[in-house]
């Protein structure tokens, strides 16, 4: 998908009129280009895809490489835009132009970086390099490639299964307040959860981190309280009730295990119990059911 939103992205930049490549006309047509990439951005972020379409030449050829489909012409480039806004609603762009020398009268070669935003999900910034040739008395893209970046290992495969905690989440029960908020980082190897609880007298906050151990070959998270208490788990799905079984240490150096029942309800809440609580050799009550819901 990344190759649609480069090509579009980089024919609009190379759009631009050239009056000769005399130093000052070189120097006014840089800054037209640099002026150019933030209206660019301005329309895409719009989702106009009728009007972005009108940024290419009426025979543009648009090979998008992640189908290998041709598109000819601005009505098939105006679909390829329908379809990515249709599939991605809440997509923005920011584009940098970092360099843009002129080869010949007729060719500028153009280097920046474009970055795409989505909600839910780490921004994508990827460099380019566009040639321009001057066509009719204007300038059209010619050839982008990307300077694709080594692919990061991703564990999404094995966290999938927890994507659906990935938001905003609050509860108002009798005996507990909660409020968790839960976000991928970048490539998706792991999913942190901000979190701030009530119980009674007790109330803390901290940060939790869920990620895929390769080695033992299960879900593992690392948790981390603002009254100093610190504690890794193992995670296991049964029935579809999730089993999170936290071994950690209290403040004042005492052992202390428990293990949180999680169980989801529908799309948009889930049920939290904590049972088998121990500090030391002490044996602490169970923590009642609660149901937490999103915001």
């Amino acid at each position: 998908m990344r190759w649609i939103l480069l090509g579009l992205v980089f024919a609009f930049l190379s759009t631009t009129h050239l009056v000769g490549q005399q130093p000052g006309n070189q120097v006014a047509e840089e800054a037209a280009i640099r002026k150019a990439a933030a209206a660019y951005a301005e329309a895409f972020n719009k989702h106009d895809a009728k009007a972005v379409a009108e940024l290419w030449s009426p025979d543009a050829v648009y090979l998008n490489r992640t189908t290998g489909e041709e598109a000819i012409g601005r009505e098939a480039i105006a679909q390829q835009f329908i379809d990515l806004f249709k599939e991605q609603p809440n997509v923005k762009l920011e584009i940098a132009v970092t360099s843009v020398q002129f080869v010949s009268p007729n060719v500028a070669l153009e280097q920046g970086t474009a970055k795409f935003i989505s909600p839910g999900s780490a921004p994508e910034e990827i460099e380019y390099s566009a040639v321009d040739v001057k066509r009719d008395g204007k300038w059209v893209l010619d050839r982008v490639t990307d300077k694709t970046k080594e692919v990061a290992p991703s564990h999404y495969e094995q966290l999938k299964v927890l994507e659906w905690m990935v938001g905003n989440w609050t509860t108002d029960a009798a005996n507990a307040e909660v409020e968790l908020d839960c976000n991928w980082t970048k490539n998706q190897n792991f999913i942190t959860r901000a979190f701030k609880i009530s119980i009674g007298d007790d109330s803390f906050s901290g940060m939790q981190i869920i990620g895929w151990d390769a080695a033992a070959k299960n879900i593992r998270s690392w948790t981390f309280d603002s009254n100093g208490t610190f504690a890794e788990a193992t995670w296991e799905q049964r029935k579809g009730t999730w089993f999170i079984r936290n071994r950690g240490v209290l403040p004042d150096g005492r052992t202390a295990t428990m293990i949180n029942v999680m169980k989801p309800v529908g799309a948009n809440s889930f049920t939290w119990q904590t049972i088998e609580r121990t500090a030391g050799s002490e044996l602490l009550p169970n923590i009642d059911e609660i149901l937490i819901v999103r915001q």
